[in-house]
């Protein structure tokens, strides 16, 4: 069943990925995609003219690929930080990851910290990794145990979501204020094949990690004793796992920004498509969350067309009510 919902899955993202790119104010249709995507491949001359050729090509598809790349990601990294601290609610954000990245963005942004060699997304993804070394430091100091990295965790969110505002407050003029607010939210109005490249190569190595590690997150679920009885060497595991979540969500959001919701809704739908099983599971959770988030961002940048709407807001309405019913689930089992 696991195998049949992958292959649906796979077929579901390949169409919405092509439909995605035909919705928009320019009258591009499906078979205008293939021929350009296509003649880009060595497949001969595109069957359409310039302007659309770069429509396609330039802005539209490297977008949506982008949103495949950060919903997959988000979703995986739910999934493998449900199962290793055994909490329905944990995140990739409940490690403080993105509250370090808006911190940097904002320090390269407004203070010009990197003398204009340090990019946004630079800036973005060194401030993630300086608030994961925090929960590290934190957690191993207070015993290493589950709780307390979700509580060094929410410790750091509040730290550097403390920074980013006192920044952002007196130091940035109003037009700054509004574009950081808005990535702050979540954007993929920017993405280029270099984002679509680096976000895809860090998704397919925290991929083949994760996965080689599914049996070892399915000994997790029975927890650490019992992980541990079962001969897994409990801390360095999840000191792997953990790390590599965090490095995938720093490089997520240094490309596209905040998107809420999408790592904490999107397991619970694949756990009740593939069952608990991470070796059907993580497939699953990433093809899912790749389809959630191109229909979440083709419907944030036409919904109030021509102005655009943070993806993270889309998610967040869309991902509220989930969060409401998983938390009515989690009540009903205990």
């Amino acid at each position: 069943m696991a195998l049949l919902w992958t292959v649906v899955g796979l077929a579901v993202l390949a169409a919405s990925v092509a439909v995605a790119i035909t919705i928009g104010p320019a009258d591009i249709g499906v078979g205008d995609v293939w021929s350009v995507v296509a003649a880009h491949l060595g497949g001969g001359a595109a069957e359409v003219s310039p302007i659309r050729d770069g429509i396609v090509w330039d802005l539209r598809l490297p977008r949506t690929l982008l949103a495949a790349v950060c919903g997959a990601g988000l979703a995986v990294c739910g999934a493998v930080m449900q199962s290793l601290l055994r909490n329905p609610l944990a995140d990739p954000f409940v490690l403080g990851v993105s509250s370090g990245a808006s911190t940097g963005a904002v320090a390269v942004v407004v203070l010009g910290i990197g003398g204009g060699v340090l990019s946004v997304t630079g800036g973005a993804f060194l401030g993630a990794v300086c608030s994961f070394a925090l929960v590290l430091l934190l957690s191993h100091t207070l015993g290493g145990s589950t709780d307390r990295v979700v509580l060094s965790g929410v410790a750091a969110m509040q730290l550097f979501s403390a920074l980013t505002s006192f920044v952002v407050m007196t130091a940035a003029d109003a037009e700054t204020t509004r574009g950081v607010l808005f990535w702050l939210l979540g954007s993929l109005g920017g993405a280029g094949w270099g984002d679509v490249g680096v976000c895809g190569a860090v998704l397919a190595v925290a991929l083949l990690v994760c996965g080689g590690h599914a049996r070892t997150l399915d000994a997790f679920a029975f927890g650490e004793d019992a992980a541990a009885a079962l001969g897994v060497a409990v801390v360095r595991t999840r000191l792997v796992l953990l790390c590599v979540t965090a490095l995938l969500t720093a490089a997520l959001v240094s490309a596209a920004g905040a998107i809420g919701f999408v790592g904490l809704v999107l397991p619970h739908a694949a756990r009740a498509l593939a069952g608990p099983g991470h070796a059907r599971l993580l497939p699953v959770t990433a093809l899912t969350g790749a389809v959630f988030l191109v229909w979440a961002d083709t419907l944030a940048r036409t919904v109030l067309d021509p102005q655009e709407v943070p993806v993270g807001v889309v998610t967040s309405l869309i991902g509220v009510p989930a969060f409401v019913l998983v938390l009515y689930r989690t009540r009903s089992t205990r």
